[in-house]
């Protein structure tokens, strides 16, 4: 199982329907829970593929339309009847951050846990996360509000011991996070052994990047080049992509141009209009741009 997972808890756009849930997304790393915004239901959505609330250390808004951030309020008040510990931080602009604190005065003035915010600038975003084995950086997407998605990736890795070769040079336990870290080692007798004797190359590094509401830009390609896995809104089929640019949206298709020019290895499209009752044309669609494209829908876990 993957230390590093991404649960879709819901698809569809503003327009409420039975067969999306409004954007949200979970992404688990190392045992901690970020959540991507927050569109209605999301605690309950949580609480249905089994996350857990006191995990959550951090949500991440995109932009304040309410199928995007309405679901807020509900799931921090839920949090607290799970009487959840520590701190929580959400990453919202400050317009989001004056509107939720007079909410939460009202329907939940009593939290079990530190409520934090970290405001955000939409004109040049960049977020305040800390952790020591991974990152969280902002883009600014191109919608008819302020809006910004995220690139959630892993910092840079060690290099693995090779314990053959370190047995061999007697390598004491001191030193192998040296040798992680690239060095070299000196013997007793003044030879060197290089570093890539001793160790092996670091894991690659995995990313995944959110882009919800946004027009098609080649801004955005720039931004997410060589992501693993691309979450890109497709939220109309051919049929209505004039309404794209218009609505600040985009088509499948747009998105898999997208995650063509980005390079990506995996394109997963959502944020499916109203109208949309089958996502198998729009992934065939997107497919005719790019190879290896999934459709979102609640429930499914992405594995990176």
């Amino acid at each position: 199982m993957s230390n590093f997972t991404v649960t879709i808890l819901g698809c569809g756009s503003a327009k409420p329907n039975t067969r999306h849930m409004p954007s949200a997304q979970a992404i688990c790393y190392n045992g901690r829970v970020l959540i991507m915004d927050c569109g209605e239901g999301t605690q309950l959505q949580l609480s249905r593929f089994h996350i857990s609330f006191a995990k959550i250390t951090d949500i991440f808004i995109s932009h304040l339309h309410g199928d995007h951030f309405l679901g807020l309020p509900g799931l921090l008040s839920t949090m607290a009847l799970h009487s959840v510990q520590g701190t929580v931080t959400v990453h919202i602009f400050r317009e989001g951050a004056e509107l939720l604190k007079r909410i939460l005065d009202v329907v939940a003035h009593s939290l079990t846990f530190t409520l934090k915010f970290d405001i955000i600038d939409p004109e040049n975003p960049v977020v305040d996360f800390e952790s020591r084995t991974f990152e969280v950086v902002p883009l600014k997407l191109y919608h008819r509000i302020p809006c910004v998605g995220y690139i959630f990736r892993e910092k840079g890795k060690s290099r693995h011991i090779n314990g053959e070769m370190a047995k061999f040079y007697n390598v004491p336990k001191y030193m192998m996070n040296s040798l992680r870290d690239g060095a070299d080692l000196e013997l007793p007798d003044g030879r060197v052994i290089p570093n890539n004797i001793l160790t092996t190359e670091p894991s690659p590094c995995r990313s995944y990047a959110y882009c919800s509401d946004t027009s098609f830009c080649l801004k955005v390609a720039e931004a997410v080049k060589g992501v693993d896995v691309l979450y890109h809104e497709s939220t109309y089929g051919d049929d209505r992509a004039y309404l794209a640019l218009g609505r600040g949206h985009s088509s499948a298709r747009q998105a898999a141009q997208i995650a063509r020019r980005a390079g990506v290895k995996k394109l997963v499209i959502g944020h499916y209009s109203s109208v949309v009752l089958d996502a198998s044309e729009l992934v065939a669609q997107a497919g005719e741009e790019f190879q290896n494209v999934v459709a979102a829908n609640e429930g499914m876990v992405i594995e990176l």
